[in-house]
Parts: C-alpha cells; sequence; structure tokens
C-alpha cells in the first residue's frame, strides 16, 4: 500500500539498457489507483476500470509535491484516493468517468473560444461595419469610431463583452470626466448604450451594463454668439489662415453646418446662378438644401484652387478630399485671437442670430437654414414647399454686406434692417 513518504520516493524505472522508463505503482489501499513516474521524473495519479466490458484509464491529475509550486489540479495520496472514489460511483451509476472528463474538456475549449470571439475589439468593429456606418450619418459615424477606438478600446482591451459590467463603465466614465469633460463622458455613455443594445439585439450579451448609469453630467444647449467685435476678430484672422479660414468665413456667411460646407462639391456648384445645392444625401434632415452665395461667399469660392480632377472645394490634397482636422486648425486660428469657448457651430447660430436683427422674418430664417421646426412643422411644414429661394438670397447678401461693413470699419453696432419678400 503507497503512503506519502513512498509516493514521494517513487522513482522511474530502469530497463534491460539501463535506461530510465516509466513506471507504474499500484496503491493497494485503493483498488484500481495507480502512482505514474514518467521517465523525466514527473509524477501522476491514473485510475484503471472497466466500463462496458472495456478496461479504461483515466488520469486525475499530477501529484502533489510540498517541495515544489502547487499545481492547480495536483492531489496528495489522499486526494486521489478520494478522486477515484469519486470516479468509481460514477462507473456504478453506469458514467464513463473518461468519457465525461472530454466532453467537460471539449467544452471548456468551445467556450474559451466563444469568449474569445466574444471580445469587445471584434464586437466593437463588427457594430461600427454592420450598424454605424449603415445607419449613421457620417459625422456621427466618425464620431462613434472615434470614442470607440479613442476612448474604449485602449481600456477594455484582452477582455469579453461579457466581462464588462456596471461598475466598469462607470469607472471608465469617471475617467473620461477626469481626462476631457463632462461632456464627452455623455458622448461616449451614448455611444457605449447604443452598441450593448446592439449586441443585446443580437443575442451576444443578455443585459446592456450601460443600463441604470446615470449621464455624467445634463447636456446644457449652447447659445454661444458672437457679437459685432468677435466677428470682426474672427473675419480677419481667418484670412491668415488659407483654406481653413476660408472654410470658417463660409461657415459664417451662409450659417451651414460644419460637415456640409467641408464636403463642398464643385459639382454641386452653379456659376450662372451663385447658388450651392446640396443634396438630401449630404445634409442632417435629408432634404436638399440649396444656398444662394453672396457675391461676398461665392468670391471666397472663386478663389479657391481647381485643378484637373478635383472634387472638393476645401481641400488640402488637391481636391482629392475634404478639408479635414478641424480641431489642429481652430487651435491655429485661436492663437491669433482671443475668442472665449467659442466652436465651429457657433457660427452657424451667429449667423442666425445676425438674420434676425436685421429683421428677417422666421421663416425665411428657417429656410436659410434648413430647419423643418418651428414655423414649419407639422401640416405647415408638409403643405407649404415654397423654398423661397429669392427671399434667402437677399437675406444672406444683407448679412454678408452687414459683415463686410463691419470689418470695413464703415459701421460698428447699426446693422441694416431688410424686410425680405416672400
Amino acid at each position: 500500500m503507497l503512503t506519502p513518504l513512498a509516493v514521494k520516493a517513487a522513482k522511474p524505472k530502469r530497463n534491460a539498457a539501463g535506461e530510465l522508463v516509466r513506471a507504474e505503482y499500484p496503491d493497494r489501499g485503493c483498488a484500481g489507483l495507480y502512482l505514474v513516474v514518467q521517465s523525466s521524473g514527473l509524477k501522476s495519479w491514473a485510475l484503471r476500470y472497466r466500463f462496458d466490458r472495456k478496461t479504461r484509464k483515466l488520469t486525475l491529475g499530477a501529484v502533489a509535491d510540498h517541495d515544489a509550486p502547487a499545481l492547480t489540479d495536483a492531489l496528495t495520496l489522499a486526494g486521489a484516493r478520494k478522486a477515484a472514489a469519486t470516479a468509481k460511483h460514477l462507473v456504478e451509476q453506469g458514467i464513463d468517468p473518461a468519457a465525461q472528463k472530454q466532453a467537460t474538456k471539449a467544452n471548456s475549449t468551445a467556450l474559451a473560444a466563444q469568449r474569445a470571439a466574444d471580445g469587445v475589439e471584434p464586437h466593437a468593429e463588427e457594430f461600427l461595419r454592420l450598424y454605424a456606418r449603415p445607419n449613421t450619418r457620417p459625422r456621427t459615424y466618425q464620431q462613434t469610431e472615434d470614442v470607440l477606438r479613442r476612448l474604449v478600446l485602449p481600456n477594455w482591451r484582452g477582455r469579453t463583452v461579457h466581462d464588462i459590467k456596471r461598475r466598469d463603465v462607470i469607472a471608465l466614465l469617471d475617467d473620461i470626466v477626469g481626462e476631457r469633460g463632462p461632456h464627452m463622458a455623455n458622448k461616449t455613455l451614448g455611444v457605449l448604450g447604443r452598441w450593448f443594445s446592439w449586441l443585446v439585439g443580437r443575442d451576444v450579451v443578455a443585459v446592456s451594463p450601460c443600463l441604470g448609469v446615470e449621464r455624467p453630467s445634463r447636456d446644457i444647449p449652447r447659445e454661444r454668439t458672437l457679437d459685432d467685435r468677435e466677428i470682426v476678430a474672427l473675419w480677419r484672422a481667418c484670412g491668415e489662415e488659407g483654406v481653413f479660414g476660408a472654410f470658417v468665413r463660409i461657415l459664417l456667411l451662409t450659417g451651414c453646418r460644419r460637415a456640409e460646407a467641408a464636403a463642398m462639391r464643385w459639382s454641386e456648384l452653379d456659376e450662372a446662378q451663385r447658388l450651392w445645392s446640396l443634396p438630401g444625401e449630404r445634409v442632417k434632415n435629408g432634404i436638399p438644401h440649396a444656398v444662394p452665395l453672396a457675391p461676398q461667399a461665392w468670391a471666397i469660392v472663386a478663389a479657391q484652387p481647381r485643378f484637373v480632377g478635383s472634387t472638393f472645394v476645401f481641400s488640402n490634397d488637391g481636391g482629392r478630399r475634404p478639408i479635414g482636422g478641424f480641431s489642429r486648425s481652430k487651435r491655429k486660428l485661436d492663437a491669433r485671437i482671443k475668442l472665449a469657448a467659442w466652436c465651429l457651430h457657433d457660427a452657424r447660430r451667429t449667423c442666425a442670430c445676425g438674420l434676425q436683427r436685421l429683421n428677417v422674418r422666421v421663416e425665411v430664417i428657417e429656410r436659410c437654414l434648413n430647419h423643418v421646426s418651428g414655423a414649419y412643422r407639422g401640416v405647415a411644414g408638409l403643405y407649404q414647399r415654397d423654398p423661397m429661394l429669392e427671399a434667402r438670397r437677399e437675406a444672406l447678401t444683407a448679412w454678408a454686406r452687414h459683415i463686410e461693413q463691419l470689418v470695413s470699419g464703415e459701421t460698428t453696432s447699426n446693422v441694416t434692417h431688410i424686410r425680405a419678400r416672400g
């Protein structure tokens, strides 16, 4: 009968040639239990038993060595006898313990493979490819991609979507609040919410870890507009910033959105009418929008270099791609002027506010901004399809003239009052 000392002292045997070979030592204290010693000296426990009229073998685990770090499946002599008794009980119940062990191992391997496939990286890529790109506007897709690639994946890389709990989401948002502010944390929570809701819908996870997570702060709509002094300072600074400066001036003159103006195409421009026509797929609300360009705005567009094969008006690579790098370019512009907490979208609000100060009718302003709310919400928006093109041309021309007068010093705070025709 084996004893703990005998187990420790057991060594491999030698064959007729004197070479070390594998040896088995039966334990008479537990029928069928063997101590197996490999030629290398490694020791393990095995159980031999009969099942379905055949002799089977079940490896129980390594031998626990008190002088070496314990393995996860290492067994002492007492532990090996207990494991053997458990296996024999399964045999008595008509269950093959060796087959059960193989099935458990196969299931574990399959589960590990499934968890590896459920990593945050591949699921983030699928979300971007299958949902975000085909179902959101280009600008929204870009923001979603930036949040996932720059803020989420670097923190959760190597983990699975099943590992992500509510506390992980909260910890990530807390870090973003400290590094980038609450507004970016709010954006990140919005992206995570859409992503995990999509995963729930695809039966990848059962519950979104974003449920119950409070927004880091309440988003307050921006109301910032530039006053006359700031308009003059911005306009003059733009004159030193090349293509980006011209682009910002167009934002101020037309009230268009950043993405719309940045991707202005030569093919969208009608020189005879000095009209810029945006197709529905290029605007936020999906409604085609025509922008009458005041002489000042057309002069800026016409001054941009146009090469053979050029597509985009505002470009840094000969018209092949639209202008980008807004944050970097804006920092350079900010270095020339001192405007408190302003952003590019403020130019759109400034244009709308300026038109209002010029006594332009509300419905004309909304047409200039391509809004379908306010005066044109509901039934009114459904039936009143008058584009008011000439009224908008007169309004935007008056606004451009007002800016020109401000910059030239011909007027200060006074405005030119007009009454745009319907």
